[in-house]
């Protein structure tokens, strides 16, 4: 029996889950010359985050890491968002029980400051249709300056954030990117973006919908109080897992096939959405077939969690996350008295461990 390892997510504690939510805009560089400065301050940030990484392997403290990486960025603001990079890239190298990180991407990177009225390195300022961007070139203490064009829904949304960080009220944190064209995003706290995008409706009759996230489907059981079960849906992507398609593709099917059982989960009356907290699993399990572990490693299990929530958020609905700990036996268990295949038996397992965390109608002992 498992006791004390649910946590109920409502828009109060959020933040304690989803720091911020990122709002991702094309940058166009019109001058060629601080293009070349752009893109030579990011080879300089990349070498940054793999000399930092060393240091938090050796835990070595921010400041003294800062000081020793001073010849290779001049700004202490881009070094300790780099020392920050290297050490979430160490926490998931060992999370998967690994030790080398190759770092081959170019980006720049730097943390929000409210006291520098939002970013002292990259800060955003509205104009008519797009956003100016002033990048910070450390080695002679010069601005590259480029235009940012974002989604037009988007546009509300970061004009208020300016305001309040021009009013020294909020930070955002900000990232460049280099893929096919340059790429910026800005960081938003996660209580403006609800403001701005929330979809408040009426309340349901009581009803909890439990998800088992998979690489190729998404499996969702809804039950009432009683334990009785409403109805099963299950979204399909398996070209998500076909080898040679983009990360981001394949993250694009899987976003879309969860707002689609979100929004459903809606129309039928559900109150609550009910999710393993996969920050409780410490590693992968990879097995001996390569196709597998291929789709393993290519799932993005807890960027598909952060979104789920998010969007139960948005609709306005309570999240509960309960632990991952044999959900798999007991749904091996119960599938066949249940007539369920073994991942729908597994969402029956996690909206059951929902009830029991809400309290509605008691302690299930069972499970």
């Amino acid at each position: 029996m498992l006791k004390n390892s649910a946590k109920i997510i409502t828009r109060e504690n959020a933040d304690e889950i989803i720091e911020a939510i990122t709002v991702n805009g094309k940058l166009i560089v019109e001058s060629p010359q601080d293009y070349m400065k752009l893109c030579r301050l990011a080879r300089a940030y990349s070498k940054a985050v793999k000399a930092m990484l060393k240091y938090v392997k050796q835990n070595t403290n921010h400041k003294t890491a800062t000081k020793k990486l001073y010849d290779i960025i001049p700004n202490y603001m881009y070094l300790e968002t780099a020392y920050k990079q290297a050490k979430l890239i160490w926490e998931g190298l060992r999370a998967n029980e690994g030790e080398i990180a190759h770092i081959r991407r170019l980006w720049i990177a730097s943390r929000g400051e409210r006291l520098q009225k939002g970013n002292r390195n990259i800060k955003l300022i509205p104009y008519a249709d797009f956003f100016l961007v002033k990048i910070r070139y450390p080695w002679d203490r010069t601005w590259i300056y480029a235009k940012a064009y974002f989604g037009e829904r988007y546009l509300p949304l970061l004009c208020e954030l300016c305001k309040l960080s021009s009013q020294k009220q909020e930070s955002y944190g900000a990232i460049i990117s280099f893929r096919s064209y340059p790429r910026i995003h800005i960081q938003v706290p996660l209580w403006l973006y609800l403001k701005h995008f929330s979809s408040p409706e009426p309340r349901g009759y009581g009803l909890l919908a439990g998800f088992d996230l998979n690489s190729d489907r998404i499996n969702m059981v809804v039950i009432d109080g009683g334990r009785n079960i409403i109805t099963t849906k299950t979204e399909w992507f398996e070209e998500a897992t076909v080898q040679g398609i983009s990360r981001d593709k394949a993250t694009n099917l899987r976003l879309k096939a969860l707002l689609r059982l979100i929004r459903y989960a809606r129309e039928i009356g559900v109150d609550y959405l009910v999710f393993e907290n996969l920050s409780q699993i410490k590693s992968r399990k990879y097995l001996i077939n390569p196709t597998a572990n291929r789709k393993i490693t290519r799932f993005a299990k807890r960027e598909l969690l952060e979104h789920a929530l998010l969007m139960g958020l948005r609709y306005d609905f309570m999240v509960v996350l309960i632990s991952p700990r044999k959900t798999s036996r007991y749904a091996l268990k119960i599938r066949r008295k249940l007539g369920l295949d073994r991942h729908t038996a597994s969402a029956y397992i996690i909206a059951l461990r929902g009830l029991r965390a809400i309290n509605i109608y008691g302690c299930l002992s069972n499970v």
